[in-house]
C-alpha cells in the first residue's frame, strides 16, 4: 500500500453561521418556539452550528407560504420555470467546491465522494428537470398534466443535498411549490440551498425549508394544506406515514430501506467484480439504501474472490473525510454507530465469522472499520436487517436459480447487482429479481434520466427520469 501525505481540503471556502433560522416565504425567520439543535461534525464531534427546531406553527407558516405561491408558480409558462431551474443548476456548479466541503463537514462522507459524485449529480438533476419543464405534455401523462399543489418533502441524512435535488427539481419543474424538511443531523446543505434560491431570485414561497426532527416531519406530512408527500428514509417511518395518509387525498411516494444482493457468477471478471463489491457496500460508509450489503458469490470462486476482496480492503484508507486520499469517512451519528455495532455483535453471536483490515481508528468522532462476515446464514440478522453501515455479509450459491431464490428472500426490493460475462444470464436474472434497479457488471451508478425506486418494503413510486414527473402531476 502506498503511503500518501495528508491532502486536506481547506475549510476556508465555507462560511458556517453560528445559528440558523427557518427559510419561509423567501426569508430567514425565527421559530415561534425556542427549540434548537446543535449539528456536529461526525469526524470530530465539533459543533458546527445551532439550527432552529420548527414546531407545528412554523410548519403551518411554511405550508401557507407555499400555498400562496402556488397559483403564480403553477401558472408560469414551463419555459419560464425552466429558467429558474437552469439558474439554480448553474449556481450549484459555481458553488460546488463550497457545497462539497459543507456536505463532508456535516455528513462525514469523504470529500472525494461529495466533490466527484454528489455535487455533479445534484446539478445534473436540476439541469435535467429544467429541460422537462416546458415538455410536460409530451411526458406520457396526458396532453395537459397539472401540478398537484404543495409538496411536503422529507429527506434523509445519507445524501442530504442529492436527495434534496431528487425531490425539489421535479416538483418545481411540474409547477408545484415545496416545503422540505432535511434530516436533523445534516441540515447545513439544505440551508445553503435556501441561500441559492434567493441568489437565483426564485419567487418567495416556492421553496421553503423547515429544520427539525421527527415531530417536524410528522407535522409536515399530516398538514391538511399539503397535497403531496415524498419521503426517503427508514421502512419503519415509511409505514407510519402510509398509515397516517391512508384514506386522504394526498399523493404519496416512499423510498425506503434495502438489503440488496450483489451476485457474482464464476465467469465474472474477478478484479472488476471486487471493485464493484467495494463500491457497492463501502461507498459512503455503507450509508446507502441500495447498498450491496449481501454478497452472493458462486461457490466455485468464493475462496478466490474473498482473498482478492480482503486484499483490496487492506488498501482502503479510513480517516479525515476532508482528506482527498480518504476512502472511508465517519459514521454520521452516535446513534447510527450504535446500531451498526449492535448488528455486528449479533452477527458474531449467531456464528458468522467477522473480519476487518487493520486500520487505525481516530480517537474522536464516530468510526467503524470496513467489515466482512463469512459463514452467514439467511436466518442471521445481518443477512435480513438493514445495517446501513460498512458491513458486508457473504453467502454462497451453486446455481442461478439458487441465486435468485436467496436474493429475493428479503422483505426489501430496492436494488441488485449481477456480475457475469453472459448477456443471456444477465437478462434471465434481471427478469426474476424483485428489485427496482438491477445493475449489470456495475453497482451504485445513477443518472438523472434513469428512474429509481423499489418494491415490497422498499417503498413505491419512482424518482428520476420521466417516471419521476408522474409523482408531481395530477394524472
Amino acid at each position: 500500500m502506498f503511503e500518501y501525505a495528508p491532502a486536506p481540503e481547506s475549510r476556508d471556502i465555507v462560511d458556517i453561521r453560528p445559528s440558523y433560522g427557518l427559510f419561509i416565504n423567501g426569508e430567514w425567520v425565527e421559530p415561534q418556539g425556542e427549540g434548537r439543535h446543535k449539528t456536529v461534525n461526525p469526524a470530530t464531534e465539533e459543533v458546527l452550528a445551532e439550527v432552529a427546531w420548527a414546531g407545528e406553527a412554523d410548519v403551518d407558516r411554511a405550508v401557507q407560504a407555499a400555498a400562496k405561491a402556488f397559483p403564480v408558480w403553477s401558472a408560469m409558462p414551463g419555459a419560464e420555470r425552466a429558467k429558474y431551474l437552469f439558474r439554480i443548476a448553474r449556481i450549484i456548479q459555481e458553488r460546488a467546491r463550497e457545497l462539497a466541503v459543507l456536505e463532508t463537514l456535516d455528513n462525514g462522507k469523504p470529500i472525494r465522494e461529495s466533490r466527484d459524485v454528489d455535487l455533479p449529480l445534484v446539478a445534473a438533476h436540476f439541469f435535467y428537470y429544467a429541460g422537462w419543464a416546458d415538455k410536460l405534455a409530451h411526458a406520457g401523462f396526458g396532453p395537459d398534466p397539472r401540478p398537484l399543489g404543495v409538496a411536503g418533502q422529507v429527506i434523509p441524512w445519507n445524501f442530504p443535498l442529492l436527495m434534496l435535488a431528487w425531490k425539489i427539481a421535479p416538483a418545481l419543474a411540474c409547477g408545484n411549490t415545496v416545503v422540505l424538511k432535511p434530516a436533523e443531523t445534516t441540515p447545513l446543505t439544505a440551508l445553503a440551498f435556501a441561500d441559492i434560491c434567493r441568489q437565483a431570485d426564485l419567487p418567495p414561497g416556492v421553496v421553503n425549508i423547515v429544520t427539525g426532527a421527527g415531530e417536524t416531519g410528522a407535522a409536515l406530512v399530516n398538514h391538511p394544506g399539503v397535497d403531496k408527500v415524498a419521503f426517503t428514509g427508514s421502512t419503519e417511518v415509511g409505514r407510519l406515514i402510509a398509515r397516517s395518509l391512508a384514506g386522504t387525498r394526498k399523493k404519496l411516494t416512499l423510498e425506503l430501506g434495502g438489503k440488496a444482493a450483489n451476485i457474482v457468477f464464476e465467469d465474472a471478471p474477478l478484479d472488476q467484480a471486487v471493485e464493484g463489491i467495494v463500491n457497492g457496500i463501502f461507498f459512503n460508509q455503507g450509508h446507502v439504501c441500495c447498498a450491496g450489503s449481501r454478497l452472493l458469490v458462486q461457490e466455485s470462486i468464493a475462496a478466490d474472490l474473498l482473498e482478492a476482496l480482503k486484499r483490496r480492503l487492506g488498501t482502503l484508507r479510513l480517516g479525515d473525510p476532508l482528506d482527498k486520499n480518504t476512502d472511508i469517512g465517519a459514521i454520521n451519528s452516535a446513534e447510527q454507530l450504535a446500531k451498526i455495532r449492535e448488528l455486528s455483535e449479533a452477527g458474531e453471536a449467531e456464528g458468522a465469522e467477522r473480519w476487518s483490515p487493520a486500520c487505525p481508528i481516530p480517537e474522536r468522532g464516530y468510526w467503524f472499520p470496513p467489515t466482512v462476515f463469512t459463514g452467514v446464514a439467511q436466518s442471521h440478522r445481518i443477512a435480513r436487517e438493514e445495517i446501513f453501515g460498512p458491513v458486508l455479509s457473504v453467502l454462497t450459491f451453486r446455481t442461478p436459480a439458487e441465486a435468485v431464490e436467496k436474493a429475493n428472500n428479503t422483505p426489501y426490493g430496492l436494488s441488485a447487482g449481477v456480475w457475469t460475462e453472459k448477456g443471456s444470464r444477465m437478462l434471465w436474472m434481471a427478469s426474476r429479481l424483485r428489485a427496482g434497479v438491477v445493475w449489470s457488471n456495475t453497482f451504485n451508478r445513477f443518472d438523472p434520466a434513469s428512474p429509481f425506486g423499489g418494491y415490497k418494503e422498499s417503498g413505491y413510486g419512482r424518482e428520476g427520469g420521466r417516471h419521476g414527473l408522474e409523482a408531481y402531476l395530477a394524472v
